[in-house]
């Protein structure tokens, strides 16, 4: 123990301790000039790349347009989701019986239209030609159903309606 600290101690010591800080010195600053090339290599090359415009500068300004992009369709496609679901309840069937309601009349100009949404919700309208007069009535439909009593036409039409696509 005791050489050791004799060796420590020495003048030996303090010119190798000299020598390997120099050495260190000179491969920090070997490293610090290798690394100034290449950042200035990289520099040129990226002009180059681009046609005299900084080559990391477009990509940054493509990546910024592209996360714009992103959120862009994010909120088109929420929208088109939106509009999905309110389509659901517009009117997306039909169906319609045109008949005689009167022998006397002498052509089907009597109708029966359903207009029915996603879920077969909706009205049933009946349309009745007489040669004298003409009328036309309504009925709620719900789930291709209706409170109120239905013609035989007006059943036909909600049924073509419900199995319309």
């Amino acid at each position: 123990m005791e050489t050791i600290l004799n060796f420590l101690r020495s003048d030996i010591f303090l010119i190798i301790l000299f020598v390997f800080l120099l050495v260190i010195l000179i491969l920090y600053f070997r490293v610090t000039m290798h690394l100034r090339k290449l950042r200035e290599s990289y520099s040129k090359f990226m002009n180059k790349l681009g046609n005299g415009n900084d080559l990391e500068q477009m990509m940054r300004n493509y990546i910024d347009k592209v996360e714009k992009t992103d959120e862009r369709n994010e909120e088109i496609i929420n929208y088109c989701k939106k509009i999905d679901n309110e389509i659901k309840g517009c009117t997306q069937k039909i169906g319609i019986v045109r008949y005689n309601a009167f022998k006397d009349t002498g052509s089907d100009l009597s109708f029966t239209l359903a207009l029915l949404d996603k879920y077969n919700n909706g009205v049933v309208l009946n349309g009745i030609y007489a040669r004298d007069s003409s009328n036309i009535y309504a009925k709620p439909v719900e789930n291709g159903e209706s409170k109120y009593v239905l013609s035989n036409e007006e059943k036909e039409a909600i049924k073509i309606a419900v199995e319309s696509k």
